[in-house]
């Protein structure tokens, strides 16, 4: 991803999660932060999706449409903040293999667990990349500016037997 992905990006954001929007700022920050982690799916039609990723803290969940300011020195996870295919572009393993690729650089970074906020439908997919639900009060409160769906969840990539 670069700056001048950016309005695409967001054109993709409004189709694909329009009940969770948020502001170009937001995007803009992510990859200045970390800009190995926001990847774009470029295709013959123009952008077919998006990723942002970055080092955080596990079991802190970053507010919806919330600016980060700095990323963690102590972070001891590999976020991944978003996610999205255009319908198009979806059904030919595209999701899947960049989820791979966020593992293979999570990895070679030094982090041992990814972890995410599954949104909508996805909990099944997140689930099929070997993720898993993670539960307490204190998540379920920071859950709340996403939606009573919303659940945190977990990859633990130490020994996970997948794509080293």
């Amino acid at each position: 991803m670069a700056a001048a992905d950016l309005s695409a990006v967001m054109t993709v954001a409004a189709q694909v999660h329009p009940d969770y929007p948020e502001g170009e700022a937001i995007f803009a920050e992510r990859l200045a932060l970390h800009p190995a982690g926001c990847l774009v799916l470029a295709g013959g039609e123009g952008l077919g999706g998006y990723v942002l990723s970055h080092p955080w803290r596990l079991g802190q969940v970053p507010a919806l449409d919330s600016l980060l300011g700095v990323l963690p020195d102590d972070a001891d996870a590999y976020y991944i903040h978003d996610l999205a295919l255009l319908p198009g572009a979806r059904g030919g393993g595209a999701a899947s293999i960049c989820v791979d690729q966020l593992a293979a650089h999570a990895r070679a970074s030094g982090f041992q667990h990814m972890a995410l906020v599954a949104v909508g439908n996805s909990v099944g997919f997140w689930r099929r990349q070997g993720f898993r639900e993670a539960h307490d009060e204190a998540l379920a409160r920071k859950l709340a500016s996403y939606d009573d769906a919303a659940r945190y969840m977990v990859r633990d990539l130490k020994d996970d037997g997948r794509t080293q």
